[in-house]
């Protein structure tokens, strides 16, 4: 018979499947630095010897990385799902941008069913947290504030959604966003009607999950998102109208 004497697992072999769980779960995020050793050591209740094996073990998976006086850090790369020159691409072409935000559409929405379906109090009570977060934010009227907030509280949701794929497929997403390469979100703050608006998505997105309207919730960030492609595309539509009449009186002064 093909059976084999089970083997105690090592506790390093041990370590690495709990961290490596982590970073799959998004808990522990690109760019994150893990606790010293000794402090890491006591808290997973192994020796020290045994952590810097698993450790170097996921240092050669390119997992972690060390960085010179500084620690032992979750790879950067990991949050990366698209390559520099497609970057570059999304940046010089309008249809990257709503592309992206009919992919954001379906999936948020799905991710919002799920959140309201799968996720845990604790889940609901870091959206709502976020939530309340925004509201102060907007009374501060500091767009700056409220874009990050903003996409925080979309990354929440997907995380309460607990699917790992989905949430490393759009946090890198979420990361292009925050460096302007889709969009300039401070675009969407600027007339006071609009912030109202985007306020009062967001509080239908929230009241819809914290009752677990699952329905109600995939509905409610797909009139945001439809709404920002709106916003977005009057916006465009503005700014060529502006440089047709800038052309027009560029030609008018050249003739006269």
């Amino acid at each position: 018979m093909p059976f084999r004497p089970v083997q105690p697992e090592k506790l390093s072999t041990a370590v690495v499947r709990q961290i490596e769980q982590l970073i799959l779960r998004g808990i522990l995020r690109p760019g994150e630095r893990l606790p010293a050793e000794r402090a890491l050591a006591e808290q997973l209740a192994v020796s020290r010897p045994s952590l810097r094996e698993a450790v170097a073990e996921l240092q050669a998976r390119r997992l972690l990385t060390s960085k010179a006086g500084a620690g032992i850090y979750v790879t950067e790369v990991l949050g990366s799902a698209f390559s520099e020159a497609l970057i570059q691409l999304f940046k010089g072409h309008d249809e990257a941008v709503f592309d992206y935000l009919s992919f954001r559409r379906d999936m948020e929405g799905l991710a919002a069913e799920r959140a309201a379906t799968y996720g845990t109090d604790a889940d609901l009570a870091v959206i709502q947290q976020l939530f309340d977060k925004m509201c102060a934010a907007h009374g501060k009227r500091n767009p700056d504030d409220e874009a990050r907030l903003d996409a925080d509280f979309h990354l929440a949701i997907i995380e309460a959604s607990h699917n790992v794929i989905m949430l490393h497929m759009m946090r890198s997403m979420y990361q292009l966003l925050r460096e302007g390469v889709f969009y300039n979100r401070r675009i969407m703050f600027r007339q006071r009607t609009t912030r109202e608006a985007l306020l009062d998505q967001h509080r239908s997105i929230n009241d819809a999950l914290q009752a677990r309207d699952a329905p109600g919730a995939r509905q409610a960030v797909a009139q945001h998102l439809s709404y920002v492609e709106d916003a977005l595309f009057a916006d465009r539509k503005a700014e060529e109208n502006e440089d047709v009449a800038r052309q027009r009186l560029e030609r008018e002064k050249a003739r006269g």
